[in-house]
């Protein structure tokens, strides 16, 4: 079974019926011609609405020693191979907050590696991979990586700084404290899985989840157990009648969370708790953030693609006007079923050589081209994005064909009245970044040059037309970043960032279910191509569940990246069906069953900006530098090592002004949470007020 997260791409061939006359490019002098450049349609900038509240200095400290914290957690593990270091590092990654890793038994813990000399603590929360933190001896037996003494510093600076500790896979007992936890039954879980629930104290901590969540725990090594009675403790989690989730306070006060089973990196389960996990030990208090979207490109509008019937037949397939008044339909009905999902739009790159510019807007006329008639109806019932206007490779086009097939399309939206962000380009089928086939009549799937093997006459030619951000895939290696939803600067052109974004199997041949399935099971059915193909054929249905699982996976996780359709999975197949609203559907279906904050649906050039905010927020992750939070003054000061940005939950936030408008500090609420993103001036003092949880 497909486990994987990156979908495999389906390489989509758009066939262009009608050519486009190459014209003399405006501004083709390179040197000017960026400057010339503004997008045909004034494309709207949403206004901040929220800013962090900053102070001048900060205010003076009227606390002692164990007030002042780094933002910053301590993961402790039993070593490299400890498959709990792998699953907070990749919960960690994910926020985007900064962490140290201390390996027990081979790095002794000492009071100086928790505390500066200037009485800082250099950690504000501390993260176990199991509570005792056992190692396998040589002999077969185990024993804690810690000492009696080792124990005791850790203790002795929670207790000291007010640090809240998390345990991963923790077994009931007394060793080496007393968690309020006795033991029950245990066992191990496998791929039929069970559910867990969430107590009120679970609900209070997992606030991002559904009080009535069912949350599904699979492969897994479980300990069932009871609290102790007259213990200071309540269940987090439960697994039936038994306790699998913990929040307690030791006898000298320090504040404890644990978790009695294990839980892999790519486990959803993990991408589920995780979180929620780290804002509780942390207070809520923390370098990066971490909210869920759902963005959806439909590749291709007003072009003509491949169909594939069930029976073979190949022909192509262009959507009608009736169809794109049935997308609206659809996502309207969307939004009403599902309040989660209260903002999704779908965004459209458009091949604008077919677009009837002066076609009447409507839906309702019989017109000679009903699709441009009626998406100039409902131009702003959806997102448009530049797409070239023919469709062409640009694997090796020339600058000034690439240049035209850019800035004409613009041109053309600008005619029809089309909202498009000129600094937006998905090129047809990524091309010209560097992964192509070297002989074009091969069937065989693309090779991967890497970013350096891209069309730099291509490059020239989208920065000249104001591109600023160029669609990427994250099926392929060069195009995926380091960190998580950030971009990749393109290494031949520094002023383009690369964001990738999310292919799905809903394949571009298919405009119904049975010609979806078969296609499908090409793939991954019992004769399937691809190397995780299964032992049996999928229905539509069971076809439908896998591919919602793997979309809700990247939505469990935060992943910003949007996912891609095509037209012809429009087609209104039956009465309120298509192939891409069924998928759609399914997964929003899935995350509103678990979740209760909403799904961010931003326009692409929000969400690219928000990639290059992510990109600048590791970059100054990676000066190793801490924020401090005076928790006496409540005041957040970091000085940083250059000039960029920064993400921050948990900070105080007032109403924009206008003046605030040009500025480069933003805030918004996330449910209980305030996500920041906050400007940045080389060594120049930031002080924000923190607004801590419960």
């Amino acid at each position: 079974m497909r486990s994987t997260v990156v979908a495999p791409l389906l390489v989509a061939v758009a066939l262009a019926v009608t050519t486009l006359t190459v014209l003399s490019p405006p501004g083709s002098d390179r040197a000017g011609g960026a400057a010339e450049q503004a997008d045909p349609v004034p494309y709207p900038v949403p206004r901040k609405k929220f800013v962090p509240v900053r102070a001048e200095r900060p205010p003076e400290s009227t606390g002692g020693r164990g007030e002042r914290v780094a933002l910053r957690q301590l993961v402790i593990a039993t070593g490299q191979d400890d498959f709990g270091l792998a699953t907070w590092r990749s919960v960690l990654d994910t926020i985007g907050t900064p962490y140290d890793v201390l390996h027990a038994g081979a790095e002794r813990l000492t009071p100086e590696r928790l505390v500066r000399p200037d009485g800082v603590g250099r950690y504000d929360a501390v993260l176990l991979t199991s509570n005792a933190l056992l190692r396998a001896g040589p002999d077969g037996t185990y024993a804690s990586g810690f000492d009696a003494e080792q124990w005791t510093v850790l203790w002795d600076y929670e207790r000291a700084y007010g640090v809240r500790q998390v345990s991963l896979n923790a077994h009931p007992g007394t060793v080496p404290e007393d968690l309020c936890l006795r033991t029950g039954t245990e066992g191990a879980v496998g791929d039929a899985g069970i559910e867990l629930a969430l107590p009120d104290a679970g609900a209070a901590v997992f606030d991002h989840l559904r009080p009535d969540a069912r949350i599904p725990l699979v492969s897994s090594y479980v300990y069932r157990a009871g609290l102790a009675a007259g213990c200071a403790a309540e269940a987090v989690l439960t697994a039936g009648d038994a306790v699998v989730g913990v929040r307690s306070r030791s006898p000298d006060g320090r504040e404890r969370l644990a978790l009695t089973f294990s839980l892999g990196p790519d486990d959803v389960t993990a991408a589920l708790l995780g979180p929620g996990l780290v804002r509780w030990a942390t207070r809520g208090v923390l370098l990066g953030e971490q909210r869920h979207w759902f963005t959806v490109d439909v590749d291709d509008w007003f072009n003509s693609t491949a169909r594939l019937r069930a029976d073979g037949t190949l022909d192509q397939f262009r959507l009608s006007g009736a169809d794109a008044k049935a997308a609206s339909a659809h996502q309207r009905e969307l939004r009403a079923r599902y309040p989660v999902a209260g903002e999704f739009t779908l965004t459209l790159p458009f091949n604008g050589s077919r677009l009837v510019t002066d076609a009447p807007a409507s839906c309702a006329q019989q017109t000679p081209d009903t699709l441009s008639s009626c998406s100039r109806e409902l131009v702003r019932e959806f997102r448009w994005v530049n797409h070239t206007a023919t469709h062409p490779q640009m694997n090796d086009t020339s600058y000034d064909v690439s240049r035209t097939e850019i800035s004409e399309n613009l041109a053309i939206a600008a005619a029809a009245g089309l909202p498009v962000p000129a600094s937006v380009l998905k090129t047809p089928e990524y091309s010209g970044l560097g992964v192509y086939t070297p002989d074009p009549s091969s069937a065989d799937p693309p090779t991967d040059f890497g970013l350096t093997g891209s069309n730099r006459a291509m490059l020239d030619a989208a920065y000249d037309a104001g591109v600023r951000y160029v669609q990427g895939n994250m099926s392929f290696a060069g195009h995926r970043p380091s960190c998580f939803n950030c971009g990749v600067v393109h290494p031949l052109r520094s002023e383009l960032l690369v964001v990738p974004d999310w292919p799905t199997a809903t394949a571009f041949e298919a405009t119904a279910p049975e010609e979806q399935t078969a296609l499908y099971n090409q793939q991954y059915g019992r004769n399937g191509k691809a190397s995780d193909h299964r032992d049996h054929d999928l229905t539509y249905e069971q076809a439908l569940d896998s591919e919602a699982e793997v979309a809700v996976r990247h939505l469990a996780s935060g992943s910003v990246y949007a996912h891609t359709l095509h037209q012809g999975n429009l087609r209104e197949y039956a009465p309120g069906r298509s192939l891409g609203f069924d998928w759609i559907t399914a997964t929003v279906a899935k995350y509103a069953a678990l979740h209760r904050v909403p799904l961010l649906s931003p326009d692409w050039l929000t969400l690219a900006r928000y990639v290059q905010g992510r990109t600048a927020h590791f970059a100054e992750l990676a000066s190793g530098r801490d924020a401090v939070w005076d928790r006496s003054t409540g005041a957040i000061t970091y000085v940083p090592g250059a000039a960029g940005s920064l993400f921050l939950t948990g900070v105080r936030q007032r109403e924009a002004t206008e003046a605030d408008q040009a500025g480069s500090d933003e805030s918004d609420s996330y449910g209980a949470d305030t996500v920041a993103r906050v400007g940045l001036a080389a060594d120049a003092p930031v002080v924000l007020m923190a607004s801590p949880r419960p």
